[in-house]
């Protein structure tokens, strides 16, 4: 059985205004712009400007995405966007999100994001201090025992 998650599930919420542009012949927002309400919910944890998440000379690039249409969202008015973190690797964090539109859920996703180096690009791995912050934002869904 499926549960239905809520925005009460994720600790870091985002809101993201609806444009016209992003509907389609159906009239509501098409599925691909879903993407991009994603990234902004990405965006508010990864880049802070006073404190950034990833390490000096480094940055998060998102390595997988898996996202699951529930419900069609229309426009005018705006979405909330629901972020926690699943779990941290050694140079990745697994998360969680969902997409809300007056309280329904409209999709739900799972994605890797990796943190490289900008000279190498190659993987490298998170900070303590990073792993501190991630772990302020990891959230049990609701109905679940904590472990």
């Amino acid at each position: 059985m499926t549960t239905t998650p809520s925005l009460s599930d994720y600790p870091l919420h985002s809101t993201d205004k609806l444009r016209y542009g992003d509907t389609d012949r159906q009239g509501h927002i098409n599925n691909a712009v879903f993407a991009t309400y994603l990234e902004t919910g990405r965006v508010e944890m990864l880049f802070t400007p006073d404190n950034p998440l990833a390490a000096p000379g480094c940055e998060f690039v998102i390595a997988q995405l898996v996202l699951d249409f529930r419900n069609e969202i229309l426009w005018p008015g705006s979405v909330q966007i629901g972020t926690r973190v699943a779990s941290v690797g050694r140079s990745s964090v697994k998360l969680e999100q969902a997409i809300f539109q007056n309280g329904q859920c409209a999709a739900t996703s799972q994605s890797v994001i990796v943190q490289i180096d900008v000279a190498t690009r190659q993987s490298t791995p998170i900070t303590d201090s990073a792993r501190q912050r991630l772990a302020a934002l990891t959230a049990a869904p609701a109905g679940a025992e904590a472990e």
